[in-house]
């Protein structure tokens, strides 16, 4: 009897999104009828939505990915990636074991974002960024050293920017910590939102320049558009999210930010084996509306991949759900949050949970995602089909 080959899924980076559609997929699919593979750079995955606690001094539970997807059926390979040849279906990575390619018959991208300097001049030299980890425990070692009296600027009045700035001024109420927002202090929320949020900053101490872009960042200060220099020991940069380069140099079609284009399925548009999900992929909510960079995003996105990758394979039904938001969490210090109410399209309503209880909220969605991800082969769906799609054709050789 001839074998037929698994089908080889290759799945690019463990965040969120690529954590969870990982093991989404492996309680989709049959051992014996798929290869999954999933490539991260880093051993451990990382709770993003947390960087700004990481980098006060608090400790993360740390989460191996070997660990994580023990017995799962998902091969972790810890490497970086460094091309993706989509006409020959191969991925190129490096890593302790050097260099190679892996093959596969359907790739996931999920290499998401990092910090976005801008071009503005000094922020690469003087600016530190929590879009990552590493990034998180430099500005932590930072911090530890400031002394008392020392001026702290968060450049940035999205969600980033609200818990960093609000998290360094609870953990060190002797430091000067400001935030410069381009807009109204939190002017995309409800009136209630506002009020609390503002409210907060007076209790924390936290200035806030509203109304403020920052053009320049030196050693010792930032300087806004209108000439003004704001002291700043340590700037933390917060201004928005710029994904990995690699998916220009594909041939993949992307926006002009570098975002892969899919269509409802996350699937790329140009080529039709490869999916792409979180912060890399340039998917439509509501209304056509594009996704946020985000983690309430990332992991709608993932099922979504999953389950049509899972559906494509078996011959199931394509998911037919647009991922959609039903509020935005944002913890302001330990002991206070804001949970704004938004529409299908992500904006803002009237309603908005505050206080003590909007943080234990937050905690709880956090702790939610990261038990999914820790997770990978627990709860819904559990039933694995077998692939009933034509075996793959063998990769081109070099």
């Amino acid at each position: 009897m001839q074998h037929t080959p698994r089908h080889r899924i290759v799945v690019l980076g463990a965040g969120y999104a690529g954590a969870v559609a990982a093991g989404r997929l492996a309680r989709r699919l049959r051992r014996e009828d798929a290869a999954l593979t999933l490539v991260n750079a880093e051993p451990h995955f990382v709770e993003r939505v947390r960087t700004h606690q990481l980098a006060v001094g608090q400790d993360l539970r740390a989460r191996p990915l070997d660990e994580m997807f023990a017995n799962t059926g998902v091969d972790v390979r810890i490497a970086r990636v460094t091309g993706v040849d989509v006409d020959r279906k191969a991925v190129l990575v490096t890593g302790p074991d050097g260099a190679g390619e892996l093959a596969y018959d359907t790739l996931v991208y999920a290499l998401g974002s990092a910090w976005d300097p801008q071009d503005v001049p000094g922020v690469v030299e003087h600016a530190h960024e929590i879009a990552g980890g590493r990034g998180a425990l430099r500005l932590r070692e930072r911090l530890a050293g400031l002394e008392a009296g020392r001026s702290v600027v968060v450049v940035g009045g999205g969600l980033t920017g609200l818990e960093a700035a609000s998290e360094i001024a609870e953990a060190r109420p002797d430091l000067d910590v400001s935030l410069t927002a381009r807009g109204g202090l939190g002017d995309w929320l409800s009136p209630k939102g506002r009020r609390h949020l503002r409210k907060v900053f007076a209790a924390l101490g936290v200035t806030a320049y509203e109304n403020t872009a920052v053009t320049e960042v030196a050693a010792d200060h930032v300087v806004t558009a209108d000439g003004t220099a704001v002291p700043a020991d340590v700037t933390v940069w917060t201004t928005g999210f710029a994904v990995h380069p690699l998916a220009k140099a594909t041939g993949l079609d992307v926006s002009d930010t570098g975002r892969i284009v899919v269509d409802a399925t996350m699937r790329s548009v140009s080529h039709p084996d490869v999916y792409a999900v979180g912060d890399a992929a340039l998917a439509a909510g509501p209304g056509g509306k594009p996704l946020r960079m985000s983690c309430a995003s990332g992991v709608p996105t993932a099922w979504q991949a999953a389950d049509a990758i899972a559906a494509r394979l078996t011959g199931g039904k394509l998911p037919k759900v647009t991922p959609r938001y039903f509020n935005q969490c944002i913890s302001l210090g330990r002991g206070q949050g804001l949970i704004q109410y938004v529409t299908a399209d992500d904006r803002a309503v009237g309603a908005a949970l505050t206080g003590r209880l909007a943080a234990l909220y937050k905690e709880l969605v956090c702790k939610s995602a990261a038990w999914g991800v820790a997770n990978p082969t627990l709860g819904i769906p559990t039933r694995r089909r077998p692939v009933t799609a034509p075996a793959p054709e063998p990769a081109p050789t070099l």
